[in-house]
């Protein structure tokens, strides 16, 4: 979810109680667009950690420390000197901007009591934190932006500090019945849309789940909606909008598939058959959402290198199947040049010599054909050369079609590996599938290095009947869960005809019920490069039916007969379990 204006008030109350009386004990500045903040407070030592990264700006309260650099940049020196030792009195949110007032109290040269305000402004590239004397002016900024930079607002040491009215957007708390149905008819675009381009501090997300309250459909055009519509819509947004103003946050986590998918400070309703986690503060909230997409972030920029390689080997085979194939179309007709032969020592007796085609019935169809000839050449040698092209093509269709089964394989196996690039989770994970390419001849093992040890696990789910479902992660682990770990009359599912991985349903010897085939389908269906379609056909049979030929590539297996159903591939209601 976007750091809309109703997290940041979630986050501005909550900082306001705790941090509200607080002394400001230490100021760090480990990045250059970061504040570390060790304040403390009757409720004890907080931290609040701020960024005002172009790409992920932040604000929340952390136990954790970064150590800042050996010199402390300016702006930070700057803060130390004027609030090193402030005492927070307010903390507020102008409106329902994505902007949090931090109110500081200390004392100036003479010890005389005056304030400062610490503006922290979370507006995604244009976020910045910005230092304040009590009457406005800007006394520096973590970012500089000058008239060249921008021609809204400059932010500048002397300018004054005003917030920028670029978007022209209505406040929701100040909006009425009639302001709102005419704002709206005037955006020819989809509703969801319309409601978060006109108002303050409501994200795109947030805009849905209002249009989800009022039973409406988000993408049909405002402008063309009923009066009716729009002011049931509006009853809903002015309720949505009372739960921000009374400050009643709900912090939550939605996740899919363990996986975090959105976060909001109240509940979402048009999420609510994701799997969810609920928090007791937004600032555990925010933690541990971006914690988790951080991870998420890293290991994808860590698998880069593996990626190039599965991805240069995949381009490769694929150029060689489409060669092989124009190579295999040639020999499509090469039938016809052992029947030419076999006509030219038929007819080919009372040929005059020198003739250039030879016009006879062909005994296989029973009409005439026309076989060209070379002049040159005696009948018998004609016949020859239409033997020797017929074998040679024959020759070259058995070695190609089995260079492009094996060509197949190959693209199959590194799409398979492509898939569990992206469900890696850890570095265990990518140090498994990079041994899995080292075995397959794909990367060069160091040897200069300590072959690592892996112990890695696979996926562990429990389906709503209580059977414990495990999904392999990549081709090894596949292999060692179905050849392994599964009993014989335990079931074994995979996407038909993708790359994806092996499901293992534990049955104890029960018959399984409906309900958990449909959720081991799931589960095949969203672990496979078919992830995201709205139905994809399962495989599903008893383990001791799949085996593994001699010499096959990880992950690779066989079956004759097995199950089928159709399935989409949403996991959100199925409960995964951390081992």
């Amino acid at each position: 979810m976007a750091f809309d204006g109703i997290t940041v008030a979630a986050i501005a109350t909550e900082l306001n109680y705790n941090l509200t009386g607080g002394r400001i004990a230490k100021i760090a500045q480990p990045e250059a667009d970061e504040l570390l903040l060790t304040i403390k407070t009757g409720k004890g030592q907080k931290r609040l950690y701020i960024s005002a990264s172009a790409s992920l700006p932040l604000i929340y309260l952390t136990e954790e420390n970064k150590p800042g650099p050996m010199t402390a940049p300016n702006f930070c020196m700057l803060l130390r000197k004027h609030i090193g030792n402030g005492r927070i009195t307010a903390v507020s949110q102008p409106g329902l901007e994505r902007i949090i007032c931090m109110d500081i109290e200390h004392l100036d040269e003479l010890g005389d009591p005056c304030g400062k305000k610490l503006m922290i402004e979370i507006m995604g590239k244009h976020s910045n934190i910005i230092f304040c004397d009590d009457k406005g002016f800007i006394i520096d900024s973590i970012k500089h932006v000058s008239a060249q930079m921008s021609s809204v607002r400059e932010v500048l040491p002397g300018r004054e500090y005003f917030i920028p009215d670029t978007m022209s957007k209505l406040n929701p708390f100040d909006t009425d019945e009639n302001s709102f149905i005419r704002t709206l008819r005037e955006k020819p675009m989809p509703l969801s849309k319309a409601l978060y381009t006109s108002f303050t501090g409501i994200s795109p997300v947030s805009a849905a789940d209002i249009c989800f309250r009022a039973g409406i459909e988000p993408e049909p055009n405002a402008g063309e909606l009923s009066d009716d519509i729009l002011l049931h819509l509006f009853r809903q947004f002015s309720y949505y909008m009372e739960e921000v103003q009374r400050r009643s946050f709900h912090p939550v986590i939605y996740l899919r598939g363990g996986e975090p998918v959105e976060f909001s400070s109240l509940p979402l309703l048009h999420y609510e058959s994701y799997e969810k986690k609920n928090y007791d503060s937004i600032s555990e909230t925010l933690a541990a959402y971006y914690s988790s997409k951080n991870t998420l972030t890293r290991i994808r920029q860590k698998s880069a290198d593996l990626r190039h390689i599965v991805q240069t080997a995949l381009e490769r085979n694929r150029k060689k199947y489409e060669l092989q194939s124009r190579q295999l179309k040639d020999t499509q007709h090469r039938e016809k040049f052992k029947v030419y032969g076999e006509l030219i020592n038929t007819y080919g007796y009372h040929l005059a010599p020198g003739s250039k085609e030879l016009t006879c019935m062909n005994y296989y169809t029973g009409k005439d054909i026309t076989i060209p000839l070379d002049p040159v050449k005696s009948p018998q040698e004609n016949s020859q050369k239409y033997f020797a092209r017929y074998n040679k093509q024959k020759r070259t269709f058995e070695a190609l079609t089995k260079l492009i089964q094996e060509t197949q394989n190959d693209i199959l196996y590194l799409e398979s590996v492509t898939t569990a690039l992206d469900i890696a989770r850890s570095e265990a994970d990518l140090a498994q599938i990079k041994e899995e390419l080292i075995q397959g001849g794909y990367v060069r093992r160091k040897y200069t290095k300590k072959k690592e040890k892996l112990t890695n696990k696979p996926m562990h789910y429990i389906s709503s009947d209580g059977y414990h479902m495990y999904v392999g992660k990549n081709n090894l682990q596949n292999d060692e869960l179905t050849f392994s770990f599964a009993n014989g009359n335990d079931w074994w599912f995979h996407a038909k005809g993708a790359a994806g991985s092996h499901v293992i349903v534990r049955t104890n010897g029960d018959e399984l019920p409906d309900r958990t085939f449909e959720e081991a389908g799931k589960l095949a269906a969203y672990y496979s490069k078919s992830r995201g379609a709205d139905k994809t056909e399962i495989d599903y049979i008893e383990k001791k039916h799949v085996k593994k030929p001699n010499g096959a590539k990880p992950g690779f297996v066989v079956y004759y007969t097995n199950y089928s159903l159709v399935i989409d591939s949403d996991i959100s209601n199925i409960k995964a379990v951390q081992d």
